[in-house]
C-alpha cells in the first residue's frame, strides 16, 4: 500500500482539528485528509455548523440511544449520505460502505465502521470508531 500512496502529488491539506505550527497552518497528507474528514462528519452534530446547519452526523447523540435495528439502519443511511456529500470527489460514494450499532451488553457504546475507496488509486480505506459515554 506504501507504493500506491506515494503516487499521489505531495500536496498538504489543512489538517483537522486545526492547529498553528511555527510554519503556520498544520497540513496532512491527502491519506490523512480524507479520514480527517470522515471524523468531522462522524463528530459534528447537525446544527453545529452556522451556515450548514444540515451538516454532520453527530455520532455522540446515538450513544443513548436504544439498541435496535431500525434506529442504526435510519442511522446508517444518514451517514451514508452525509460521507458521500462531504467526500465527494475524493471517494467513490458506490464504495462507501457504513456499519453501525451498539454491541450487546455494552450500554453507552457506539460502534461505527466505515469503508471506502479512494477514486484516482482506486485503494480501499476501512476505519473504525469506538463511541461512548463518559
Amino acid at each position: 500500500m506504501a507504493q500506491t500512496r506515494s503516487t499521489l502529488p505531495r500536496v498538504g491539506y489543512m489538517a483537522f482539528p486545526f492547529r498553528m505550527t511555527r510554519k503556520g497552518a498544520a497540513t496532512a497528507a491527502r491519506f490523512d485528509h480524507i479520514r480527517q474528514q470522515v471524523e468531522q462528519v462522524l463528530f459534528t452534530s447537525p446544527g453545529e455548523r452556522v451556515f450548514r446547519p444540515e451538516w454532520g452526523f453527530g455520532a455522540r447523540q446515538h450513544v443513548f440511544e436504544m439498541n435496535a435495528q431500525p434506529l442504526w439502519d435510519y442511522a446508517r443511511n444518514r451517514l451514508y449520505g452525509a460521507l458521500a456529500e462531504a467526500l465527494a470527489g475524493e471517494v467513490d460514494p458506490k464504495t462507501i460502505q457504513v456499519e453501525i450499532g451498539a454491541p450487546e451488553g455494552q450500554p453507552n457504546v457506539l460502534m461505527v465502521r466505515i469503508g471506502y475507496t479512494i477514486a484516482a488509486l482506486q485503494s480501499q480505506e476501512v476505519h473504525e470508531f469506538e463511541v461512548s459515554h463518559g
